[in-house]
C-alpha cells in the first residue's frame, strides 16, 4: 500500500503566510519560513507555496521565500501563483522548487500544460482546481484563487488535465476551504474515480477524523492542510517566551469558524491515521533533523 502523504499549505501574499475562508478575507499569520521549518522538522511530507493574489507575476518576493525555504527544508516543495509562462516556472524550479501548481494559465490556455508537461515532465506539474458546486449540484471550476467563475465542469477539466499531461491535482473545495467543517467528499470522489494520477483533498479539515474521510471515503492520495495546523503552530509558538507572533491572532480567537477547528499537529495526526490503518511515513523520521 503507498503512504497517505500529509502537506501543509502556505497561502503567501507578499512576504507573509496569510489564511482565510472561502478563499476570501485574507488575514496575516507570520512569516512562511517558520511555519514551513516547523512542519519540517515535525513530519511533513511535502509542502505547497500558492501566491494567492499573484505577485510573483512582475514581482520576486516568493521567489526569495521559495529559495530561503529550499535552504532549510529537504522535502519536496510545489509553488504556484501567478505561473503564466514558461520562464515563470524555470525562475520557480531554479529557486528551488521541486513541483509547480498551475490553476488560471492553463485554465485559459490548456495547451500551456501539454508543453509545460513535456519540458519539465509529468511529475513537475500540479494543475491545481479550485472548485465551487452550483445551484444545480455541478462543481464548476474557478480562476485567479476562486474569484472568478469558468463554466469549465470540474471532473472534465480533471480527466483533461491528465490527458494533457499532468501528473498530479490539487483539489481544493472554496465551499469548505477554511471552515473547519469537513472536507467535500463528493467531490474529492468523483474526481479521485475519474482520473488515474494522484488527488491532493484540499479544503475544510476542522479535526483530524475529517481527514480520515476524505482517504478512506474520498479516496484521496495525499491530504493538503492550512487551518487545522496553522492554528495549532500560532497558539504553541505564541506562548513561547522569545517567539514574537507578528500575525493577526485576534482574529483566531474572535471568528466563529476558529471554534469549529480543531489543533493538530502533524504527529498526532499520523499516529490517527496509522492506528487506523492508513499508511503514511513515520513522523518520528524527520524528528532532530536540525
Amino acid at each position: 500500500m503507498f503512504n497517505v502523504r500529509v502537506i501543509p499549505r502556505l497561502d503567501i501574499k507578499g512576504p507573509s503566510l496569510v489564511k482565510g475562508i472561502h478563499l476570501e478575507g485574507l488575514r496575516v499569520l507570520g512569516k512562511p519560513e517558520d511555519f514551513a521549518r516547523y512542519y519540517y522538522e515535525n513530519g511533513a511530507d511535502e509542502l505547497i507555496y500558492i501566491d494567492v493574489v499573484a505577485s510573483l507575476y512582475g514581482r520576486d518576493s516568493l521567489l526569495e521565500i521559495v529559495r530561503k525555504t529550499s535552504q532549510e527544508i529537504y522535502i519536496p516543495l510545489t509553488v504556484g501563483g501567478g505561473l503564466r509562462t514558461i520562464e515563470d516556472i524555470q525562475k520557480v524550479l531554479k529557486a528551488g522548487a521541486d513541483k509547480i501548481a498551475l490553476n488560471t494559465a492553463v485554465v485559459h490556455n490548456p495547451s500551456l500544460l501539454e508543453k509545460v508537461s513535456k519540458k519539465f515532465g509529468s511529475s513537475t506539474i500540479v494543475v491545481s482546481i479550485a472548485a465551487k458546486q452550483n445551484e444545480e449540484g455541478v462543481y464548476k471550476v474557478f480562476t485567479d484563487n476562486g474569484r472568478e467563475k469558468t463554466e469549465i465542469n470540474v471532473i472534465e477539466w480533471a480527466k483533461q488535465s491528465e490527458e494533457l499531461g499532468a501528473g498530479e491535482i490539487l483539489l481544493t473545495s472554496i465551499d469548505r476551504e477554511g471552515t473547519g467543517l469537513g472536507y467535500d467528499l463528493d467531490l474529492i470522489k468523483k474526481v479521485a474515480k475519474s482520473v488515474s494520477i494522484p488527488v491532493i483533498a484540499c479544503g475544510g479539515a476542522g479535526k483530524i477524523e475529517h481527514i480520515y474521510e476524505a482517504i478512506e471515503k474520498g479516496c484521496a492520495d495525499a491530504i493538503c492542510l492550512a487551518s487545522l495546523l496553522h492554528y495549532s503552530f500560532v497558539e504553541i509558538h505564541n506562548q513561547e517566551q522569545n517567539y514574537l507572533i507578528q500575525g493577526n491572532i485576534e482574529f483566531l480567537k474572535n471568528i466563529r469558524t476558529f471554534s469549529r477547528v480543531e489543533k493538530a499537529t502533524i504527529p498526532e495526526i499520523k499516529t490517527f491515521l496509522r492506528g487506523h490503518g492508513i499508511a503514511c511515513r513515520p513522523w518520528e523520521e524527520t524528528l532532530n533533523v536540525f
